[in-house]
């Protein structure tokens, strides 16, 4: 599979022909300042959850592409007056979607919209599609409900997980997240973009080495073949 790295925590993916596309902050974000926002294809766009570094793109790109959104019931209502449409789910709910199942997973954060509005919960997504079995984490801090992840799922191919530290987890923590998750193969995201989630590249390659298990820090447009 190919997962395309867009910038903080956007990535963009396709299984059996849909174009995934996940927390699309682009525009604002230095580091991606290559990538057009217009060129991106989209069938569906999951938001994990309402903060604007993880949503700032979704209206501009839903307009030209008329995606459907999957996100938290309270952010696809805020949607909806926009005229927008899709999947309103919760934490536990799964659905099988042309492009495979998606489950709703726990993720412990904050949420809140851009005007200030209610985002819901936020959540991670674990997806099942063409023989590829992956964890999505959002924005989280570590949590034992990870453990429950390899109970009620597939095992994993592989994990998106936020390793910046202040608002969410850091790298020390994301090496527990991966073994609760049974998954040695990590991809990091959400660092960088800003001053306090800047990372030391080498110390958490190494830090990870050492757990025996494999991260992948892409740049900034890059697409990862695993």
């Amino acid at each position: 599979m190919n997962i395309s790295y867009l910038g903080h925590s956007c990535f963009v993916f396709k299984i059996k022909g849909k174009v995934i596309l996940v927390d699309p902050f682009i525009t604002h974000n230095p580091l991606a300042k290559e990538i057009s926002v217009d060129e991106i294809p989209a069938d569906y766009i999951i938001l994990t959850h309402g903060h604007s570094d993880h949503l700032a793109d979704a209206e501009s790109i839903l307009k030209r592409t008329n995606a459907q959104i999957i996100s938290s019931y309270e952010i696809l209502e805020w949607y909806k007056k926009k005229g927008f449409t899709g999947h309103g789910m919760n934490i536990g709910g799964s659905y099988n979607f042309e492009f495979g199942s998606l489950r709703i997973v726990t993720a412990i954060h904050s949420s809140i919209l851009p005007d200030g509005s209610y985002g819901g919960h936020p959540f991670g997504v674990v997806i099942q599609g063409e023989n590829k079995s992956f964890y999505i984490a959002g924005d989280t801090a570590l949590t034992m409900d990870m453990k429950l992840i390899p109970m009620i799922c597939k095992p994993l191919d592989f994990a998106i997980l936020p390793i910046g530290d202040y608002f969410t987890m850091g790298y020390r923590d994301a090496a527990i997240a991966a073994k609760f998750i049974e998954c040695k193969k990590i991809i990091g995201c959400h660092y960088d973009t800003f001053e306090p989630i800047k990372i030391d590249k080498e110390d958490v390659s190494e830090y990870f080495t050492a757990q025996d298990l494999q991260i992948f820090l892409p740049e900034v447009g890059e697409t990862i073949d695993i």
